[in-house]
């Protein structure tokens, strides 16, 4: 732990009760991002979320990469490469933000939390399968809102994903989230 981390206690609950009703109402979701990966690579492009288990990752080109979730899967295609790899959504720790229902007990465990100026940082595992990896959700205070989150997989990759221009609200098409074949 950092300085200014610690564990979730009863007294943390009233604030984890309201970032949890704050996502609980965020049904849908489009934002710029810029993702950096483990090796440091930067990219960008755009991301779509509608929860329960709908997320959309359409990098700016040149990116070869896509990156769908939806009927409980997630899908990563390298069109470049020509591959796609396929995991369960509940393998991974993405599924605690796409859940029908956020909630930060039970089968979510706040492993940590970190204060700062007008920013709260929550790590959080699913409860009965820490392994599969951790999710560090930041959120910024005044006003309240989703400013990033990180994904540290069961490889411990680390994902950093940092969002701009939110939009909260809406339909999207069904389209978008259509899982990706390796041909396209």
């Amino acid at each position: 732990m950092t300085a200014g981390a610690a564990p979730a206690t009863e007294a943390d609950r009233p604030e984890l009760d309201q970032l949890a009703a704050y996502l609980n109402a965020v049904h849908t979701l489009r934002a710029r991002f810029e993702q950096t990966g483990s090796d440091g690579t930067v990219t960008t492009g755009t991301v779509w979320l509608e929860r329960p288990g709908r997320m959309r990752f359409e990098y700016d080109p040149p990116s070869p990469l896509l990156l769908v979730a939806n009927h409980g899967e997630i899908v990563f295609r390298d069109a470049e490469l020509k591959q796609v790899s396929r995991i369960p959504l509940e393998r991974t720790p993405l599924s605690i933000l796409l859940g029908d229902t956020i909630t930060f007990s039970g089968r979510v465990t706040v492993t940590d939390i970190q204060r700062q100026p007008n920013q709260i940082q929550l790590s959080v595992v699913q409860t009965y399968n820490q392994g599969e990896g951790l999710l560090a959700i930041v959120f910024t205070l005044a006003p309240l809102g989703l400013q990033q989150w990180t994904v540290v997989d069961a490889q411990h990759r680390i994902t950093r994903v940092s969002l701009a221009n939110i939009e909260t609200g809406g339909r999207f098409q069904e389209s978008l989230f259509n899982l990706p074949s390796s041909d396209g």
